[in-house]
């Protein structure tokens, strides 16, 4: 995806950030925290673009998630995710 020549305002603004807590819901549905964790951040770093007006505007579900029961399982006082290591007993191919 080519990245955008303007910020995003308004509407569109508003309309990014749905998509985003959507996708974002859609990668914890599917199990992928890291994916999810992402999404979260860039949905979440958005939000916190907008007034109280545009906020109002979100559904209350897709703030609800985004706002307070992602925070409790992605807020800063969990542990961080660790690096893509292989164990070092992997299984044996017989």
């Amino acid at each position: 995806m080519a990245k955008q020549e303007k910020p995003l305002t308004g509407n569109a603004l508003i309309k990014e950030v749905c998509r985003r807590i959507r996708v974002a819901r859609s990668y914890w549905d599917a199990h992928n925290n890291a994916a999810c964790r992402g999404e979260r951040e860039k949905a979440l770093a958005l939000y916190n673009t907008l007034t109280q007006e545009q906020k109002d505007q979100i559904p209350q579900v897709l703030r609800v998630w985004l706002r307070y029961r992602s925070e409790k399982y992605f807020g800063s006082h969990r542990t961080p995710p660790q690096s893509n290591r292989r164990s070092s007993n992997p299984k044996s191919k017989l």
